[in-house]
């Protein structure tokens, strides 16, 4: 058998494929799909050319297989009120298997994901609480977080990714235990200055989900099962998700430290040195559960009766924070023309990625929401194709939907 990076298919670029886009789709073109599987937002939907949006969106992902970006995905296009397409291509592992095909109930490995459906929305809820202040000192949280600069790091320096903390240390070779591993995050030394400069950091939310730990009194994974996840009616996300559920999960990477192919575990290895649960990484869910989180966050914190945080505090979280250092608002990155949300976002629509293939962007100007998930790890980390079928696909779905899915009920 030919090894699995061998097995690669190729096809033409996603930027050939966005120019037959923007000419438009005829009715012979139009691929079946996979919509309706999830709420509707039928008031938007009357107004949207579904058929050529659910096309455009099913061609990217197509695009995506045949350039090897990833073995499957599946991408919700939406409003608060519902969805308007969902669309899966591609199969969930490029080995001929059982595995099957994407769709709303696979299970994927959100990967960095976990910072703003666990970790962000926990410190929105304690913060309006006024258990937790965002400009109090990390070591009044976390005593042992000490050392040169760091009596000045705050919650708020952690959350825009500004602490001075450097990006990584590979905890899963230093620490044997994840009490160990959670020590060497304490004790490493600041790079810079609090505030000098954005250093996106694992360790920094790592540190952040500890001093939510603290403050709460109870484990990450508990406080968000009991505090977001079964409130939304999130069943299916969870970490370290059980053996009976593997035949639902989409494997990731061949992991060379680990020697197998992942499939069920979590991807990130600090996360796996932490036990798995992680503020930093660790979530596995699926786009149903996550098209009920992005509809939450656009209907101003609140769905189907049950209110997770304010619409103003949703407002305050999803602001820059600091333009003359980043375009990051508090967890979130916010859109800007540069990053994975494309060109045609609204200023006001905020979103994050996941190093596993994953993405959201929200974009409450248009009552819009824009989700996908694959695999793009599988079977190796070294493909680098995600980042074009991100923009591909934020851009086109923006050139279809514009401002006509915004109903003029803002946050």
């Amino acid at each position: 058998m030919a090894p699995l990076a061998s097995r690669f298919k190729a096809g033409p670029p996603l930027t050939a494929l966005l120019l037959v886009l923007a000419a438009g789709l005829r009715a012979d073109q139009r691929p079946s799909g996979a919509d309706g599987a999830l709420p509707v937002d039928r008031v938007v939907a009357a107004r949207v050319d579904l058929a050529r949006l659910s096309d455009t969106v099913g061609l990217i992902l197509e695009a995506g297989v045949r350039d090897s970006a990833f073995p499957g995905a599946i991408a919700v296009i939406g409003t608060r009120d519902g969805i308007l397409t969902e669309r899966a291509a591609g199969q969930l592992d490029w080995a001929p298997s059982p595995k099957g095909i994407p769709s709303a109930n696979t299970l994927w490995d959100l990967a960095s994901l976990t910072k703003v459906v666990g970790l962000t929305t926990a410190v929105m809820q304690l913060t309006e609480q006024e258990t937790l202040d965002l400009d109090a000192l990390v070591v009044r949280y976390v005593p042992e977080f000490s050392g040169k600069g760091k009596d000045r790091v705050t919650v708020r320096h952690l959350l825009t990714h500004s602490s001075g903390l450097p990006a990584w240390r590979p905890l899963y070779k230093e620490a044997p235990t994840p009490d160990s591993a959670l020590a060497l995050v304490f004790a490493t030394s600041l790079d810079t200055v609090p505030g000098a400069r954005m250093l996106y950091s694992d360790l920094g939310a790592i540190l952040l989900g500890q001093i939510v730990v603290r403050v709460s009194g109870e484990a990450f994974d508990r406080y968000l099962e009991q505090h977001v996840l079964e409130p939304l009616g999130m069943r299916s996300t969870m970490f370290r998700p059980p053996p009976a559920l593997v035949g639902r999960i989409a494997p990731t990477e061949v992991d060379p430290w680990r020697g197998r192919h992942l499939w069920g575990e979590v991807h990130d290895e600090n996360a796996y040195a932490l036990g798995g649960v992680s503020s930093h990484a660790g979530l596995f869910s699926t786009a149903r559960d996550v098209t009920r989180f992005a509809r939450m966050m656009l209907g101003g914190g609140s769905l189907d009766g049950a209110t997770i945080v304010a619409p103003e505090t949703i407002a305050a979280f999803t602001r820059v924070q600091d333009a003359a250092v980043s375009h990051r608002a508090l967890g979130w990155e916010t859109a800007n023309g540069t990053n994975s949300g494309g060109h045609l976002l609204s200023s006001r629509a905020f979103g994050h990625t996941g190093f596993t293939g994953t993405s959201l962007w929200i974009d409450p100007e248009n009552n819009l929401f824009i989700l996908l998930l694959s695999n793009r790890v599988n079977p190796t980390r070294e493909r680098r194709g995600i980042f074009a079928v991100r923009v591909a696909l934020a851009d086109a779905v923006m050139t279809v939907v514009g401002n006509r899915a915004a109903t003029g009920r803002g946050q």
